[in-house]
């Protein structure tokens, strides 16, 4: 797809999806199960169901790591944010009861300001179809052209496993875009990856439109130079510092992708690269090459990176070498002194599920840090290679699809300084008197990128480092309070009964022994 046609004059006509007849429910195998029906289950039943192509096509995306279950919060949680934060796009969810509540509680705790559409079902509309029918008359209620350019709607677990067919849905309504997804957590292993299958999925109907002809011009208007697309949440400020990186090349920072209006996903298509900020977007990846773009891995972080970057984009868009070099000479220097006047000296273990842990260690790294564990919920990639070979080279161990566990074992046997991670391990390691930060609201929601990221870090990092004394003193404190005996709430001391554990112990002893004596046998 070369240049863009873009005409604000008018909208381009949409071709609806051929209805057809729907397929005999198989819903009855998947009625009454939830989440706890376990991954084998639900995913069995999706099959069944003629959800082949779609969790095949997942596995390939998103490739499942040693453990079966996500350890971030629901997927669906990823996909449902990148909605809600997109204008004029209105967002309905179908699943059970329990698992829109908590996806509906957890938008709003993180800021949503609009509602969340839900279609409720029971055991008969799931399986006479009747729940499709529902969906499709909620999407012709929200059609209103003159409030959303897009409605989407995911199907959860259940009705994934039921095989709720979205793709027979009309691609419009009254001009609003209609854009069908199944995030289920059987087959998302993250909701960091769950925000590109709505991003591919969007970026898919936009080229669709394009390539129908021109379509309608972003509401800021198109750049004056080539654009690079930013594949990647990021803070804020990120994409400000990109643009200033890229100018003296003579190119623009173009859309962030996920986008926050429908019109910029042709504008990021628009592009001549990309630039894969976050390198776990493998949908949204698809979408831009199909188009005919480049994709760049890393991103321009401390001095190696943002030399190796800017050579990247610049071989990329054939920018004439010594304009390259021109904007390292730049550039390099601020970022240099910039590390040195924010050192950073300990040992520090990092693990996340955002995607930027690889970005975040090696801007750690050349702040002066001994990084020795990052662990990373997402998965290694094309676009990974070149933080992953930058940080191996310096002798870290880099573990995608990392759990909990992998995680709590790197910081139980190093002992670092600081430990950065996710709720669970900051608890942990907190319980260890090891001084932790949350990744995700501590450290992501910094800016990483250019001279602006290379002395971000080193307060937060070295204020909590700072901090391990205290950290022993509230220990030693608190030692053996809220555990075993103590735990809960009591007045006075705890009503212990020494005989009661005695008898209970004898009574393990002797399952074990006869447990032992089947072996024998």
């Amino acid at each position: 797809m070369s240049e863009i046609g873009y005409d604000s004059a008018k909208d381009t006509p949409l071709t609806p999806v051929q209805t057809q007849d729907l397929p005999e429910p198989v819903a009855a195998a998947v009625d009454g199960m939830g989440c706890h029906a376990g991954a084998e289950t639900l995913q069995a039943a999706a099959r069944a169901a003629g959800n082949s192509e779609l969790l095949d096509q997942y596995a390939r995306d998103y490739p499942q790591g040693p453990h079966d279950k996500p350890q971030s919060m629901c997927p669906a949680f990823g996909s449902l944010r990148v909605g809600l934060r997109m204008r004029r796009v209105a967002t309905v969810l179908s699943g059970s009861a329990c698992c829109v509540y908590g996806l509906t509680f957890v938008s709003h705790f993180y800021g949503a300001r609009r509602s969340v559409g839900y279609v409720p079902f029971n055991s008969e509309s799931l399986v006479t179809g009747k729940l499709f029918e529902d969906i499709r008359d909620a999407v012709h209620e929200l059609a209103d052209p003159e409030r959303n350019d897009a409605i989407v709607v995911t199907n959860l677990c259940v009705p994934t496993a039921s095989g709720v067919p979205l793709k027979l849905l009309p691609s419009e309504i009254n001009g609003v875009r209609i854009v069908g997804i199944d995030v289920p957590g059987f087959g998302i292993p993250t909701h960091a990856e769950a925000k590109d299958v709505l991003a591919g999925a969007m970026l898919k109907y936009a080229r669709a439109e394009v390539e129908a002809g021109p379509v309608q011009a972003p509401t800021s208007g198109r750049a004056d130079r080539p654009t690079v697309a930013l594949l990647g949440e990021m803070f804020p400020a990120d994409p400000m510092m990109l643009g200033a990186l890229l100018a003296p090349l003579g190119l623009a920072a173009g859309p962030v992708v996920p986008c926050r209006e429908w019109r910029e996903l042709y504008a990021a298509l628009d592009c001549g690269v990309v630039a894969a900020i976050h390198p776990f977007y493998t949908a949204a990846v698809r979408e831009f090459q199909a188009a005919g773009r480049k994709v760049v891995g890393s991103a321009p972080v401390g001095v190696d990176g943002t030399a190796a970057w800017l050579a990247a984009i610049g071989e990329a868009y054939g920018v004439d070498p010594e304009r390259v070099s021109a904007a390292q000479n730049a550039f390099l220097p601020v970022i240099k002194a910039a590390l040195s006047e924010h050192p950073i000296k300990g040992t520090i273990t990092l693990s996340g599920y955002e995607g930027s842990e690889l970005l975040v260690a090696r801007l750690l790294i050349e702040s002066g840090a001994n990084v020795p564990y990052v662990g990373t919920a997402c998965p290694k990639t094309p676009w990974s290679a070149p933080d992953l070979e930058w940080l191996e080279s310096r002798g870290v161990k880099v573990k995608f699809r990392a759990s909990l566990e992998d995680d709590c074992a790197a910081m139980e046997a190093l002992r670092p300084d600081l430990a950065v991670g996710t709720t669970p391990l900051v608890q942990k390691a907190k319980e260890l008197a090891i001084p932790a930060l949350y990744f995700t609201n501590l450290i992501s929601a910094r800016p990483l990128m250019g001279p602006a990221g290379a002395g971000s870090l080193g307060q937060v990092v070295n204020a909590a480092m700072a901090g391990r004394t205290r950290m022993e003193g509230m220990k030693t404190f608190f030692d053996g309070v809220g555990k075993g005996d103590t735990a809960g709430i009591w007045e006075g001391a705890p009503n212990l009964r020494p005989d009661f554990r005695a008898l209970h112990q004898k009574k393990l002893d002797r399952a074990a022994k006869a447990a032992k004596a089947e072996e024998m046998i």
